[in-house]
């Protein structure tokens, strides 16, 4: 059976855990249409990032 040689210290669980508090997602409001999106993330309705377009809009319609 597997035993520490070691206390692991405070610090060290500590650090062990920090993944258990992680936080939802962040959320930012686009200038130009005014919906929620990720920040640093390709807006896919109008293909924008950063104020250029990066990628080409599909038409919906169907």
């Amino acid at each position: 059976m597997a035993v520490p040689k070691r206390k692991t210290s405070p610090s060290r669980r500590g650090m062990r855990r920090s993944a258990d508090a992680l936080k939802r997602p962040a959320y930012v409001e686009d200038k130009d249409s005014g919906e929620l999106r990720r920040p640093h993330h390709i807006d896919l309705k109008t293909g924008m990032y950063k104020g250029r377009q990066v990628l080409k809009v599909k038409s919906s319609e169907v």
